[in-house]
């Protein structure tokens, strides 16, 4: 089985578009689709099927995607384990088009000489993600952690970032044309989250956050791509969302999307860098330095943030 095409897969079934496969691997889309069709071909079935808005796994492809995953580790593994010290930093950044990605985008940038391996654990919660990195499957990992959260005793966890909320609208919303706006104008609104956990703690801060502030959140409806997401709420008179002010979404010029920064207070989301205390990978310390170095305090404003916003176990040189 050729090795390429299966990574070209798992990558494909994770972004749900060859366009973003390509990006991802950095060849062209139509080495994607030959990559595919040659793996098809190979194991007997179609893996994806072709929608207007990209691709979505068959059924065979559901059934092959865990163990695409497993062969990958496995020959990950391999390789790493004949290069002790060479191969590059993997770090899980949740998800591609939000801050912790842009974080670990700037490190790649101002220090190109550290080699990375930037991925996603697809579902995986704060445990899993502490579980793959105390695993040695991953290096790093970014997620919130809430004091009392039960850690290895191998687990260091530091501050990343404190993340600002923005509110996205449409248009035609009431608050399409506000510069800004505070928490109390969110109240009695109703704002669209679809798919967003209903626990972890990603479902705990939002909870938290629409209880202070006296708004729901409607994680509800089918669970589409984000750029669908994105043109209903372009439609709507009074859909919105939160959206972090380091994501970074494109869409179209139509849209006309409007992000409103949220401010007195300004809500934040806690993001800790987690990683295992005997890892001894130079890059890691270099990654945390960096972080180390942008965090900046809130300036000229209140900030507000969940009351579990410090995190349990953090390495000696973080402590403040």
């Amino acid at each position: 089985m050729d090795f390429d095409a299966v990574r070209t897969f798992v990558s494909a079934a994770e972004n749900g578009q060859f366009q973003e496969a390509a990006v991802d691997l950095a060849i062209t889309q139509q080495a994607v689709s030959k990559r595919i069709a040659a793996l098809e071909k190979h194991v007997g079935v179609r893996l994806f099927a072709r929608t207007p808005r990209g691709v979505e796994l068959t059924i065979d492809g559901q059934a092959f995607l865990p163990h695409a995953r497993e062969l990958l580790d496995a020959v990950d593994r391999a390789d790493a384990s004949v290069r002790p010290g060479r191969r590059a930093l993997r770090v899980d950044v949740v998800a591609r088009r939000i801050v912790s990605a842009a974080l670990l985008q700037d490190f790649h940038r101002e220090r190109p000489g550290f080699e990375l391996d930037v991925v996603t654990l697809l579902d995986a919660d704060l445990d899993a993600a502490i579980a793959a990195v105390d695993g040695g499957t991953i290096d790093a990992t970014f997620h919130a952690v809430p004091p009392g959260h039960r850690l290895p005793a191998t687990i260091r966890t530091a501050k990343a970032a404190d993340e600002p909320h923005q509110l996205l609208v449409g248009p035609h919303h009431p608050l399409a044309d506000a510069a800004a706006i505070t928490p109390g104008q969110l109240a009695g609104r109703r704002i669209w989250m679809p798919g967003l956990p209903n626990h972890g703690e990603v479902a705990a801060y939002y909870a938290e956050l629409a209880d202070a502030f006296g708004f729901d959140i409607d994680n509800l409806g089918p669970v589409f791509a984000k750029e669908s997401v994105l043109e209903e709420i372009s439609r709507s008179g009074d859909l919105s969302t939160l959206i972090g002010a380091g994501s970074q979404y494109l869409w179209p010029d139509s849209y006309d999307l409007r992000r409103i920064p949220i401010r007195n207070p300004t809500p934040v989301y806690p993001i800790s860098i987690i990683w295992r205390a005997d890892n001894p990978h130079p890059a890691l310390p270099e990654l945390r330095d960096y972080l180390r170095s942008r965090r900046v305090a809130e300036q000229g404003d209140e900030v507000w943030a969940p009351t579990w916003m410090h995190s349990p176990r953090r390495d000696p040189a973080d402590r403040r």
